[in-house]
């Protein structure tokens, strides 16, 4: 589900799994800010991001030494066909596998702009879906 990476190779548009309370394996977030500080005399250098969250887009700030391991989540893109909405949740038939997904996390930019038949990007992340455009 995530790979580990260091906290200095990653840049403003990356994809990260930040600490959550409520989730032991973290919250996946895309950096939006993203600084670091020259090393000290008592110490390696810092990197300090903010990350936004993919599902809630609650953001969250991390501070850590650039040599710090940390888990970037395995994103997995897909298109599909939207076969049906009923209220909060859409149907979609992926392109590839034919298989119907139930998806009921809608990106804020698309929402109220779905109609059935339209193709659609998803993504799939951490075992949870969310709609995020509208292909053409």
């Amino acid at each position: 589900m995530s790979k580990p990476s260091d906290l200095g190779s990653l840049k403003i548009g990356s994809y990260i799994l930040l600490p959550h309370s409520d989730q032991p394996s973290g919250e996946p977030c895309r950096i939006v800010e993203y600084d670091t500080s020259k090393p000290g005399k008592h110490g390696a250098a810092k990197a300090r991001i903010v990350g936004e969250g993919i599902f809630d887009g609650q953001k969250r700030p991390h501070v850590g030494p650039v040599s710090m391991q940390i888990h970037v989540p395995m994103i997995n893109k897909k298109i599909g066909q939207i076969i049906s909405i009923n209220g909060d949740t859409i149907q979609v038939m992926d392109s590839e596998s034919f298989e119907t997904v139930d998806i009921s996390l809608i990106d804020d930019e698309v929402k109220g702009k779905l109609e059935n038949g339209q193709n659609v990007e998803y993504w799939v992340v951490m075992d949870r879906t969310k709609i995020m455009r509208i292909k053409n």
